[in-house]
């Protein structure tokens, strides 16, 4: 099967702490995505939203859990989807570094494998717009109380 790979690389004028406790909590990555997200199950960790931690995004039977797998503080959240889902071997990698004059950078990959011949492109197509629309929004969500 074929493998696909978005990349999405951004600047944002708002502090990498910020833009990182955007991402990293569950509630408010739903925001972004223009999604209902929820934390199923905590990290172990001192974050709940940590490795291990478990969400579900979507609802009912249209929804998908994806398990985070690498969480480093403001730098670093990769997660996987580990329920049934379109695609396979899916993995969602966002690097957070800082970038001149206090801004930060946000380098967001999802690679993944298609499950059913010829969908990997639709899959990819819909991702790609969807996480860029959302990102627009950083600016703006960064800066609202957690």
């Amino acid at each position: 099967m074929a493998m696909y790979r978005i990349e999405i690389d951004e600047i944002f004028d708002v502090p990498r702490s910020k833009v990182f406790a955007l991402f990293a909590d569950h509630h408010r990555f739903g925001k972004l995505l223009g999604a209902p997200v929820k934390r199923i199950k905590d990290s172990d960790q001192a974050d709940p939203n940590g490795i291990g931690s478990v969400r579900r995004i979507g609802i009912g039977p249209v929804s998908l859990k994806e398990t985070v797998i690498n969480f480093e503080p403001d730098s670093l959240i990769e997660y996987t989807i580990t329920s049934m889902s379109p695609i396979r071997n899916h993995i969602g990698c966002i690097r957070f570094d800082d970038a001149p004059e206090g801004k930060t950078r946000v380098n967001y990959t999802i690679s993944f494998e298609e499950i059913v011949p010829f969908t990997g492109k639709v899959v990819s197509t819909a991702l790609e717009q969807g996480i860029r629309r959302g990102i627009k929004r950083v600016p703006k969500l960064a800066s609202m109380p957690e």
